[in-house]
């Protein structure tokens, strides 16, 4: 018998949770509320037992401090983890912030080699940050292959649209990040690519044939997990073809028979955020968390209540429901994994006494050569300078602090050239004072020289909110007007192809799959006069990196 007492078999479930929490250091500050525990309640978890925290929010400083409280509440070793992506700047403010995957899916369309040593560089990147804050588990590489260009959840996060891309620079991360000493993570099991619906809000339905599931949604998992992945994460993605009753999080077909017998998979299984809307919606709470063990999910991300998911799982192992053995093997995996983790720097000594920048001088040119490599302009000559101009913003996620700062270049570059800031969140209820007033109510603006830029990476969390994008009609009447003086597009490919057929070839344009300060920076310095950036950058050479 693996438990003597129901506390005792209460304890060991809790060590396969995953509860989120913010970043920061105090309650008052969390950025979501609803979905991160407070502190007290943090802590009394991690002393019965739970046995991860995933972390969003917060400065580097306070991560830090984060981590080593979060290890020191608990009896045992914990898993620390974030979905870092795209490096730690994505989650957590003074991290590196790098272009999307989708960006080195493009360099290795011209230039494969050295897109992969980007890659690589990509995974160190994020490892060495990551684990120098604290944490020891990245949740990527993002394994999914995006075949579906209006996939609102995946979109840019793929390293590509078909799977021997996706495969070859997922690997190439994976080695760099694991390198790091920090445990890596395969997901969406078995493919969220070619989703047209956004998984946090609805189950999406997924038809394909098995032979086409083996041929092109498997390769990059089956790559990763030969290179020796240490988790697959399982994606509440519904494939009537593998299984027509169950969404992956609860089915045994794909996560045993697939995955672990068919794959050979045998490291940890996690599933997606258990609070997601294609979860809630398929059942409750307590039931989710069972299913989603049964069926062969090691450790459960995110259940909306960790007390419930508890309960449940005891009660399903007390009744017989679950064999003890999907218990310990579920422990054993959790504990092989955490073996993989230096857990021996000292605890006492903050990396940043010494190091006031996390960033080293690798990455920030890795991360400005990213940038310089994936930038798209076409420019006859700068903008000039204007009287009563309007820099026209649209951003998908307003509440991103990260990427419209105070003084970030989308705001500052164009108001140096007369240009007045007028910010719009196109799916926002109300995103303007005036109620009245359309985002792209072009009319009401006045006739003035106007500068758009539009922040557009797919459109998750809209669900049923969204309505087609009619930046194409506001594109043209702009231009019929003569009242567009140019563009910049920081984000979807996809969306940017889409615009650049209606443009005049005299508005200039300039486009960055990135939308942090570097990619804005960069992209108005093609289209204004500035003096705070050079339009080169030193030819790249396989030997500025370490292969």
């Amino acid at each position: 018998m693996l438990f003597q007492s129901c506390r005792e078999l209460a304890s060991q479930v809790a060590q396969l949770l995953v509860v989120r929490a913010s970043g920061h250091l105090l309650d008052s500050e969390r950025e979501f509320p609803l979905w991160e525990i407070s502190n007290s309640e943090l802590r009394s978890y991690l002393e019965i037992g739970v046995g991860g925290v995933i972390l969003l929010g917060g400065h580097i400083l306070e991560l830090e401090v984060r981590c080593k409280s979060l290890q020191d509440y608990s009896s045992g070793k914990i898993l620390l983890c974030a979905d870092i992506e795209e490096g730690l700047g994505q989650r957590f403010k003074g991290g590196t912030s790098l272009i999307p995957p989708m960006g080195l899916g493009e360099i290795y369309k011209k230039d494969p080699k050295k897109a992969l040593i980007f890659a690589k560089e990509y995974g160190i990147c994020v490892g060495r940050q990551a684990r120098l804050c604290g944490l020891n588990w990245v949740l990527a590489p993002v394994c999914d292959i995006n075949t579906n260009p209006a996939n609102p959840v995946i979109n840019l996060r793929a390293w590509g649209e078909e799977p021997f891309t996706v495969s070859a620079l997922a690997t190439a991360f994976h080695k760099g990040l694991v390198s790091q000493g920090v445990l890596s993570c395969a997901k969406h099991f078995p493919g969220h690519g070619d989703a047209d619906i956004d998984s946090h809000l609805e189950l999406p339905i997924i038809n394909h044939p098995i032979k086409r599931i083996r041929d092109l949604e498997l390769i990059p998992f089956r790559t990763l997990i030969k290179e020796g992945v240490s988790s697959v994460m399982a994606g509440h993605l519904l494939f009537p073809k593998l299984d027509s009753q169950n969404p992956a999080t609860f089915s045994k077909n794909i996560l045993i028979n697939l995955l672990r017998k068919e794959l050979g998979f045998e490291g940890i299984v996690v599933t997606d955020a258990l609070m997601m809307g294609a979860i809630t919606k398929y059942c409750g709470e307590g039931e989710a968390a069972v299913l989603a063990f049964e069926a062969g999910a090691d450790v459960l991300m995110m259940p909306r209540s960790p007390e419930v998911a508890i309960q449940s799982i005891c009660d399903a192992l007390l009744s017989g429901r679950v064999p003890n053995s999907r218990l310990e093997e579920a422990l054993q995996r959790r504990n092989q994994a955490l073996e993989k983790i230096n857990f021996s720097s000292k605890k006492n000594k903050s990396f940043f006494f010494e190091n006031p920048s996390l960033e080293n001088d690798n990455e920030n040119y890795l991360k400005n050569k990213l940038v310089f490599e994936t930038l798209k302009s076409s420019c006859q000559k700068k903008i000039e300078k204007v009287v009563n101009g309007i820099n026209f913003i649209s951003i998908d996620d307003l509440p991103k602090s990260q990427i419209l700062t105070k003084n970030a270049p989308a705001l500052s570059i164009p108001s140096s050239s007369g240009f007045r800031s007028l910010i719009c969140h196109p799916y926002a209820v109300s995103p303007w004072k005036d109620d009245k007033l359309n985002p792209l109510d072009i009319d009401r603006l006045g006739e003035v020289p106007i500068f758009l830029q539009i922040f557009s990476r797919g459109n998750p969390f809209v669900g049923a909110n969204f309505q087609e994008e009619r930046w194409n009609q506001a594109i043209q009447q702009l231009q019929r007007q003569q009242l567009l003086v140019g563009l910049a597009f920081y984000g979807s490919q996809y969306l940017f192809s889409d615009l650049t057929k209606l443009l005049d070839p005299s508005i200039p344009f300039s486009y960055s799959p990135g939308q942090m300060p570097d990619a804005q920076e960069r992209a108005l310095a093609m289209l204004f006069e500035s003096r705070h950036m050079n339009n080169e950058i030193k030819d790249f050479n396989l030997t500025d990196f370490t292969d």
